[in-house]
């Protein structure tokens, strides 16, 4: 069994390690009973993120990712994921709920046991699965692991007592934010109390998929069921099935890009026939733009593996000809007496703006990081700043939501180097999008913006953008 209808949603950490490995707890093995390994599973790797801080992505790699994952078949780890991602959005509701019917805490260490009871809670409170499942299998993963097996009855009870007052305990955790506090706060100060509150409800909606099209937007969007947005990519409307099936996959018509990634290669302008580098190159959608735009592009990337994906989806849309270069290389090393005409950077960064699609974020990275990855980005973009001939311009980006690592970066930066201008994106030229740039003419995109329409939900990811001119 493989709960084949689980993906219909429904409407105090500690020093202590992760959940273990279940499977290895007990003699008996987990594949006796249907959905037990699944449940384990998610138990385990809901550990690894919250506890250990690891990516999501990476757990979750269908060939390298963690072997708990990739032995299970491919419905069951359709379910792993739904309760993963599930779980890391409504967290703190699930964990309010919880503390609010334990008599006392958990006792001290008693990790394994507590994301158990998420993972449990999880599946009733917002998962289209049968009730009785979730606790049964909660009670036999609690009964097979020697640190749980104690605690057993009150998995139960706990479990048994959420399904039954399901809506009443809904109802009382619907006002508390489903984002770590630390996060929570920083969006208070940077935003306001009431937008803050509208990005954290944003992240609750899954991300929609979208699509950047190599010509005729209104004609693919009336071909796939979706909607053109003011960025001009199409967005889908309710889906589910897989994207390679889809109409203009195979012919190269189309790429998956959030609507926000969309914006920075198109801030340029006219630059056909110009140079233009693109750094941190990898996954290769703007890359697209700018080839299709009609510039000499090297894109350049420091990790191989992510190079060749570059490359393989860069040749599935035919744009792998003589006006595009790729490169294997850091970009700290490269000359800056090759100064190109264009250069643009979308650093690595908090990525904080792709909650919608990567809920694990917010748990696996904290304001240390935040700081930590904008000075990465500073020293990047300095050196971006080096590439480029006088007069030539340099577009910054990054799907980050503080501006430690956008707006403030930019104005340490102009500060120190007076052979640098912002140049101010004219509103008047993003119609629908005027709310997304700033008074100073940059972008500030954030998961609240853009309406749902019809079956189409709405939000883009978190980003900032702006665009950069050295003096002749």
């Amino acid at each position: 069994m493989n709960d084949a209808k689980h993906q219909k949603s429904k409407s105090g950490r500690s020093k202590h390690p992760a959940a273990g490995d279940i499977s290895t707890a007990s003699n008996r093995s987990l594949a006796d009973k249907p959905g037990l390994e699944t449940r384990a599973a998610a138990v385990k790797l809901l550990g690894a993120v919250v506890d250990r801080k690891t990516s999501l992505d990476g757990l979750l790699d269908p060939e390298g990712g963690n072997p708990a994952f990739t032995a299970l078949p491919v419905a069951d780890r359709a379910l792993v994921r739904a309760i993963l991602q599930t779980a890391l959005r409504y967290l703190p509701r699930i964990e309010a709920i919880l503390g609010s019917l334990l008599q006392s805490p958990l006792p001290e260490g008693a990790r394994s046991l507590h994301h158990l009871l998420v993972v449990g809670a999880c599946q009733i409170l917002y998962l289209d699965i049968p009730d009785r499942s979730a606790v049964d299998l909660g009670v036999e993963l609690a009964n097979r692991d020697p640190r749980n097996r104690r605690f057993s009855k009150l998995v139960n009870a706990l479990l048994r007592r959420i399904s039954r007052e399901k809506p009443a305990l809904l109802e009382t955790v619907n006002d508390i934010a489903c984002v770590p506090d630390w996060f929570l706060q920083r969006l208070v100060e940077i935003y306001g109390a009431e937008r803050a509150r509208k990005i954290a409800e944003a992240q609750l909606v899954p991300a929609a998929i979208d699509l950047t099209v190599t010509s005729d937007a209104e004609g693919w969007a009336a071909r796939l069921n979706g909607r053109v947005l003011p960025t001009g990519s199409v967005r889908l409307a309710a889906f589910s099935g897989a994207i390679p099936e889809l109409e203009g996959f195979e012919d190269g018509a189309w790429w998956v890009q959030d609507a926000a990634a969309s914006l920075p290669a198109r801030l340029f302008g006219v630059i056909d026939g110009l140079r233009v580098a693109d750094l941190c190159a990898a996954p290769g959608g703007k890359t697209a733009q700018l080839v299709l735009a009609g510039a000499e592009v090297t894109a350049v990337e420091q990790s191989v593996n992510r190079l060749k994906r570059l490359s393989a989806n860069l040749a599935r849309l035919g744009l792998d000809g003589d006006r595009l270069e790729l490169r294997n290389a850091d970009l700290l090393t490269l000359d800056p007496s090759e100064a190109f005409d264009a250069v643009l950077l979308d650093a690595p960064c908090s990525s904080t703006g792709t909650i919608r699609r990567h809920p694990d974020v917010l748990w696996t990275k904290g304001p240390a990081d935040i700081a930590k990855l904008a000075g990465v980005q500073a020293r990047l973009l300095r050196h971006a700043a080096a590439l480029v001939r006088p007069g030539g311009l340099i577009v910054f980006s990054n799907c980050s939501l503080d501006p430690l690592e956008g707006e403030q970066l930019v104005e340490t930066l102009l500060g120190e180097r007076p052979d640098l201008q912002r140049r101010a994106i004219d509103r008047a030229a993003w119609p629908g999008l005027e709310a997304a740039i700033t008074d100073k003419g940059e972008f500030r995109t954030t998961p609240d913006m853009i309406a749902p329409e019809g079956e189409s939900v709405g939000g883009m990811d978190g980003f900032y953008a702006c665009v950069l001119q050295r003096s002749l």
